[in-house]
């Protein structure tokens, strides 16, 4: 599958390292853009922040097989 990669805010996204996840901390929109854009090839997961998830935009839960699959936090 690869690995597992979360993305969003500190607070939302650090306990996550716990279980094994990469963390990309992205505070800010133009960091979450930059995270999403910076994803290695063997990520097979996402996890987004809800606001990691709006800055994104509805296209990246589309489904695409050259995309890994993402997944957003509730709130």
């Amino acid at each position: 599958m690869g690995t597992v990669t979360a993305i969003g805010a500190r607070t939302g996204v650090c306990g996550l390292a716990l279980a094994g996840v990469d963390v990309l901390v992205a505070e800010e929109p133009d960091a979450v853009r930059r995270a999403w854009r910076a994803l290695p090839g063997t990520t097979g997961l996402v996890i987004l922040t809800a606001e990691a998830a709006e800055v994104l935009g509805p296209e990246v839960m589309a489904p695409d097989p050259s995309r890994p699959l993402t997944v957003v936090m509730p709130r």
